[in-house]
C-alpha cells in the first residue's frame, strides 16, 4: 500500500489519488493486479478493488439483469395448492394482496425495493455505460452516480430470493407448493447483481470524459 499522501483533500480525487471517502486520508494511486484490495490504513476501508471486467462487460450484465427482471415480473412466483384449488401469484399480485390486508407500510416498502428502486438502477447504469463505451460521460453523468450511490444500498432482490425460498419450504407443510419460473429469473437476478456488487462503478469517472458541449 502507498503510504497517505498529507494535507491533500480535494472535493473529488483528481486521476492520479485515492481518497478515502470515511476518513478523508489521501493515497497515490497505483494499477492493482489482479484479485489485489487497496485498504485504508487508517480506518481499513476499501479504496479499490481490481477489475476484470471491463465497461462493455458491465454493459451485457445490466441488460442481462433488465431481462431476468422483465420475466421474473411477468411469471408467477409460486402456486400454491389446497383441496384441489391452485392459486398463482406474481410479485405484483403479492404486494397487491398485502395492501387490500392493510399491510399498507409493508406492501410499499416491498414495491419500492423489489421493483421500482432495482428498476431506477438498472435504467441508470445502462444509460451510463451506453456512453461509457465510448469512453464519453452521459447527459446528467454527476447526478446519476450520486444517484446510483444513493439507491443502491435499497435495492433487495437478494432479500427477497432467500426469504422466498424459506416461505416456500415452511409453506409446504401446509399447502402443496411449487416454485414458478418467476422465482428462478428472481434468482438469476439476484445473482448478477451479487456479481455487480463487487464491481466500483466510480471508475466510471477516471474511463470516461466529459463530452464537448
Amino acid at each position: 500500500m502507498t503510504m497517505p499522501s498529507q494535507g491533500l483533500k480535494p472535493a473529488i480525487a483528481p486521476p492520479t489519488l485515492w481518497i478515502c471517502e470515511h476518513c478523508d486520508t489521501v493515497y497515490r494511486r497505483r494499477k492493482l493486479a489482479r484479485g489485489e484490495v487497496a485498504r485504508c490504513v487508517r480506518c481499513d476501508a476499501i479504496l479499490a478493488r481490481h477489475h476484470s471486467i471491463g465497461v462493455r462487460g458491465m454493459f451485457a450484465l445490466v441488460i442481462t439483469a433488465m431481462i431476468a427482471f422483465v420475466q421474473a415480473n411477468i411469471w408467477p412466483i409460486v402456486t400454491l395448492g389446497l383441496n384441489g384449488q391452485q392459486i398463482s401469484a406474481t410479485l405484483w399480485g403479492c404486494i397487491m394482496i398485502m395492501w387490500r390486508s392493510h399491510a399498507e407500510v409493508v406492501a410499499v416498502i416491498a414495491a419500492l425495493t423489489l421493483f421500482f428502486f432495482p428498476i431506477v438502477k438498472m435504467g441508470f447504469l445502462f444509460w451510463v455505460l451506453a456512453y461509457a463505451r465510448q469512453r464519453r460521460r452521459a447527459p446528467g453523468f454527476r447526478w446519476i452516480m450520486v444517484m446510483l450511490y444513493r439507491v443502491g444500498p435499497w435495492t433487495m432482490s437478494e432479500v427477497f430470493v432467500l426469504g422466498a425460498l424459506v416461505a416456500i419450504v415452511k409453506a409446504h407443510m401446509y399447502f402443496e407448493v411449487a416454485a414458478n419460473p418467476g422465482i428462478f429469473a428472481y434468482g438469476v437476478l439476484m445473482l448478477i447483481i451479487t456479481a455487480f456488487s463487487s464491481i466500483d462503478v466510480r471508475r466510471l469517472w477516471d474511463i470516461t470524459e466529459e463530452t464537448p458541449a
